[in-house]
């Protein structure tokens, strides 16, 4: 992917900031689908490519803080593998090309793991995701699931290294920002009243397909866009419907782009549907314009939800003050999910190691409904790859438990509330980052105002 010394320059600076001990990492094994032989796509573990560059199952590895070195661990192909796979380079090969020469079989690390161990020396390890992984630390380690929590001190030194994102990096998520726009721009050009969801869907994956990507997430297009993970695909877009796609691409790297756009099945935008789009667009670029390094994202969030109200006192859905109603949380009935999150080898950047580590260091995340979905709360910092996500929705079953309780009656009209609960939902996204005097939109520009939006339709 990246060359030598990039990964044996990441692989140093674990190492110092770690200060000793045996880092363990684990790769992702093949996941039988319906069959041990007819797998899931494989995807290599996110920080295993980080700072080994090597993708493929079956490989586990070690950085070695205490004596300076690195081994691959692994098996080399046999002949029964090459004639399924056709020929390919060896482990050892594979281990040079990222600055490895210490490779050894892979049965041999639950030696080297108990030998490290009798000497009393610290194992550190990432908390684990998937289920090998967990039977993997549990026969060489000993350790049952509930005591494989993770090495704090692995995985602080991990975030920091990834949270900053280098020039080389930001090359590649803004190559697959490229490919996630150009799937966007077909989507919004294709949509119209009469087909079915998974024919726009299609398009996409061709766009992505062309350009030898695959989708970073399971893709969001649907007419229910109230529902905020709505995967499903079978339904007809009607007249009068609001489209909202979520999707991105990822690049034989790993590296991800992540976007949201909102479409109108029509050629143009109804006057309510404008309306309720130019108050989502004012609380995007209120957020935008914000950015800049030392801000708190929390902050952000906060500038977000408050052009919400704002937009929505003047449309007579909300009321009173706006500080006061983004406090007491009246905003989340219609935007109940977080402004963004780190992006770059995961859509969500090292979720697996914990929000708390990642978007928090360390602090403690809000209970609030709404508030406590956001991913991302700390300072912004120079290298920092992120979106900005804000979204309205009108969400039928929310509403009714928030009106029959008359939660935040003070700030909400309820009765006005009413007259949209078959509004469906908005979400337009971009992907950003932080450099030395401010920030950047990454990759090519997709629609966000309801004119763009129109011009292409």
């Amino acid at each position: 992917m990246f060359g030598k010394d990039t990964y044996t320059g990441r692989r140093k600076q674990l190492m110092e900031t770690v200060g000793s001990g045996v880092l363990l990492f684990l790769g992702n094994d093949e996941q039988g689908l319906n069959y041990a032989d007819n797998t899931f796509r494989y995807r290599q573990d996110s920080s295993f490519l980080y700072f080994f560059g090597i993708s493929g199952a079956g490989l586990a590895a070690i950085v070695d803080a205490d004596e300076g070195k690195t081994i691959l661990f692994g098996d080399e192909l046999t002949i029964d593998d090459i004639v399924w796979m056709g020929p390919q380079p060896t482990l050892r090969q594979r281990g040079e090309a990222v600055g490895i020469t210490d490779v050894r079989p892979l049965g041999s690390i639950a030696d080297y793991l108990r030998q490290a161990r009798s000497k009393g020396r610290a194992i550190h390890f990432l908390p684990p995701y998937r289920a090998e992984h967990r039977l993997k630390l549990m026969d060489w380690l000993g350790l049952m699931p509930d005591a494989q929590t993770g090495s704090i001190p692995m995985i602080k030194a991990v975030v920091e290294q990834r949270n900053h994102k280098t020039a080389e990096e930001i090359a590649e998520i803004e190559r697959a920002c490229d490919v996630t726009a150009d799937m966007h721009i077909t989507a919004i050009k294709t949509i119209r009243p009469g087909m079915y969801e998974y024919e726009v869907v299609a398009e996409m994956l061709h766009v992505a397909n062309k350009a030898n990507c695959q989708e970073s997430f399971a893709t969001i297009a649907s007419v229910n866009g109230q529902t905020l993970h709505n995967h499903y695909h079978g339904n007809i877009i009607k007249p009068g419907d609001l489209f909202l796609i979520d999707a991105g691409a990822e690049l034989p790297s790993g590296y991800c782009g992540d976007m949201s756009s909102t479409v109108p099945a029509d050629k143009t935008f109804t006057t309510r549907q404008k309306e309720v789009y130019l108050v989502q667009n004012a609380m995007h670029m209120a957020a935008v314009n914000a950015l800049r390094p030392g801000i708190a994202y929390m902050d952000v969030y906060d500038i977000s939800a408050k052009a919400l109200v704002e937009g929505f006192k003047a449309l007579g859905i909300m009321k009173g003050d706006a500080d006061e109603a983004v406090k007491a949380g009246a905003h989340a009935l219609f935007y109940p999910h977080g402004l963004g999150h780190m992006m770059g080898l995961d859509v969500h950047d090292m979720e697996n190691l914990g929000e708390k580590w990642v978007g928090y260091a360390g602090g403690e995340k809000s209970t609030q409904f709404g508030r406590k979905s956001q991913r991302l709360a700390i300072p912004l910092e120079p290298g920092f790859v992120f979106t900005v996500e804000p979204g309205i929705y009108f969400i039928p079953e929310l509403i009714d438990i928030w009106k029959s309780e008359k939660k935040c009656g003070e700030f909400i009209n309820y009765d006005v509330v009413d007259t949209y609960r078959n509004f469906g939902g908005i979400r337009n996204e971009e992907d950003w980052l932080i450099t030395d005097g401010g920030a950047r939109r990454l990759g090519k520009k997709i629609p966000l105002t309801p004119d763009e939006v129109e011009a292409l339709r």
